[in-house]
């Protein structure tokens, strides 16, 4: 049996299997060479059935992040619509939070901080969100020792910068604008 790849690392077979995924779906046909040539932008999904907001209380939600990821229709709109604009890592991230802080179980919060971890934090994951070096470095320390707070200093930059940068936007969308008609 060939000997190379068990004398590799884990992280470099992790991070071949990654490429060979890319590599896959890059060299997948697409449906028509117009579709390859001129993608169009998603639409926002529609959200799932929910109970739609008022007019009033969609209003709420230009003046409060915090009341907008509340509501279970606001977080899937406001979620859909940064899909349409290829950064939805932000709001990821801060969904596997929430979901991280409810865990119960030690081994599972570790599992989840991990995974957390690898796809949000360490430099070239595939959804690295954008924190600064002292973020970073607080988070890494405390996940030395998962506890429910891990997080939270990443988490609240992250709010903060949807807070600042995609709440706005969001405000201005066309989905929104429908909303508070």
């Amino acid at each position: 049996m060939c000997k190379g790849l068990a004398a590799l690392p884990h992280t470099c077979l992790e991070r071949a299997k990654e490429i060979k995924t890319k590599l896959g779906t890059l060299l997948q046909k697409p449906d028509s060479a117009i579709d390859f040539i001129i993608p169009y932008p998603e639409k926002p999904e529609k959200p799932p059935k929910v109970q739609k907001p008022s007019p009033e209380e969609a209003l709420q939600w230009r003046d409060s992040l915090e009341k907008l990821l509340q509501n279970p229709y606001g977080l899937t709109s406001f979620r859909s619509f940064l899909r349409s604009e290829f950064s939805e890592e932000n709001i990821e991230f801060w969904v596997a939070c929430e979901d991280y802080k409810k865990s119960k179980s030690p081994v599972k919060m570790a599992e989840k901080a991990k995974r957390i971890y690898e796809e949000f934090i360490q430099t070239e994951a595939p959804k690295e969100v954008n924190i600064d070096h002292f973020t970073k470095a607080v988070t890494m320390k405390n996940l030395v020792d998962p506890s429910p707070s891990s997080f939270d200093m990443a988490q609240k930059r992250i709010f903060a910068l949807m807070e600042k940068d995609s709440l706005p936007r969001f405000v201005r969308s066309e989905f929104y604008q429908e909303l508070i008609k």
